[in-house]
């Protein structure tokens, strides 16, 4: 397919300073040398007024994903409360795959209830980092504003690189290629000066009421990867706002539905489309996402059915009066698959010396498990739905699902 005007990125040759660092080896001392001379830097195009002439069976195929995702966010209904979490984290952790960050749902599960816990829970710390920033993006998804943007990416980095968390980037970075500099890279992001005249462009972009919806999201996310306007964590960021932006156009008003898990189905089409969209052509980044939005759907409707059963089965399994807070515990499960007794007093006010009560009646039915072995401090898991978990997971990294 011929390029597509409007989308297309420029370059300006700039130049890379001899390395002056102290302390390298002599072999990184000559990869740093090789590095100094000209390289081009990426200019992304100004969107705020773009006119995308999209095929029709993009476009159709666009509105199909967009109906799914509404229609999915209509059916919970009354049952949004114990979803709506799990999904967030399943996108998180979906997110995160994507970038190779990798944890089973019980190691997030634990980080995110009981603290993260030295470097065997790293993944699953930085995963619970990104639930915190997509939790940010919806907060402020009636803003897409800069500060909107920053609050997500600070929520998602302060723990790990605090200095530049929630700060526009001011060096040059990079994707591919050798860490002593940008020549040899992939794809070399633009000057650190255009960054913020390019976020302010896109969000010019991404406020328009005038183009169809899912596509204005796909386009926003891809330019946003193509400014990539922080020196770590923009990835994550940019699904974030893709997240953000379904709120704010009403595509979704209850729940995450978990697009990123669609497109870790097939990342190597998803990263091409980002190349496909610097080149001009924005249609693959499109399909890419109205793609993973009917996986998400299909995979996110497995999940939540998943989850009822389960909820069912333990209403037989439990020998508490249907009106117990044993019965509130095992709401809370679906959504808290792990917790201690301050996760009780916190979510459903049952203080710390009464935990006991309604947690021993779920052990004895099989519903929970204990995994501590400290007189104090105890802490327990669901199985069944950190088993459930785990498959829509593995679901999520296969190219096809049942519909």
């Amino acid at each position: 397919m011929a390029s597509l005007p409007g989308t297309a990125i420029g370059h300006e040759r700039l130049t890379w300073p001899a390395s002056t660092e102290a302390g390298y080896g002599l072999a990184d001392l000559r990869a740093a040398q090789r590095q100094a001379g000209e390289y081009d830097a990426a200019i992304p195009a100004a969107i705020a007024d773009l006119e995308a002439d999209l095929p029709a069976n993009v476009l159709a195929n666009a509105d199909e994903a967009s109906r799914e995702i509404a229609r999915f966010d209509a059916e919970l209904g009354q049952e949004i409360a114990p979803f709506a979490s799990v999904l967030l984290r399943s996108e998180s952790a979906a997110s995160s795959h994507i970038e190779n960050l990798t944890a089973s749902a019980r190691a997030i599960a634990e980080a995110e209830a009981l603290g993260g816990g030295g470097d065997g829970r790293r993944n699953a710390t930085l995963i619970v980092a990104n639930t915190e920033a997509m939790k940010a993006a919806i907060a402020l998804a009636d803003e897409l504003e800069e500060h909107a943007i920053l609050a997500m990416h600070a929520a998602l980095m302060h723990a790990i690189r605090p200095s530049t968390a929630g700060r526009w980037r001011t060096e040059q970075v990079w994707i591919g290629g050798g860490a002593f500099g940008p020549r040899g890279a992939d794809f070399i992001a633009p000057h650190h000066e255009r960054v913020q005249p390019a976020i302010a462009d896109l969000l010019a972009y991404a406020r328009r009421t005038d183009v169809p919806t899912l596509p204005q999201i796909a386009i926003a996310h891809a330019q946003f990867e193509t400014v990539h306007p922080f020196t770590d964590g923009n990835g994550r960021t940019g699904r974030a706002l893709v997240q953000a932006m379904l709120r704010n156009k009403r595509l979704t008003r209850q729940i995450t539905v978990p697009v990123s898990a669609g497109l870790l189905s097939n990342t190597g089409a998803y990263f091409q489309a980002l190349g496909s969209y610097r080149d001009g052509d924005p249609a693959p980044i499109v399909e890419q996402l109205s793609s993973a939005a009917i996986l998400a759907v299909v995979n996110g409707r497995h999940l939540v059915g998943d989850l009822r059963k389960t909820r069912e089965r333990w209403n037989e399994q439990i020998t508490a009066r249907r009106d117990s807070a044993v019965h509130r515990v095992a709401d809370l499960l679906v959504r808290q698959p792990v917790f201690n007794a301050l996760t009780l007093q916190r979510e459903l006010g049952i203080t710390t010396g009464n935990a006991r009560r309604y947690v021993d009646p779920l052990v004895e039915a099989g519903v929970i498990v204990e995994f501590t072995d400290r007189t104090r401090n105890r802490a327990w898991r669901a199985p069944e739905i950190l088993s459930a978990l785990d498959a829509f997971a593995e679901r999520a990294g296969r190219r096809t699902l049942a519909m």
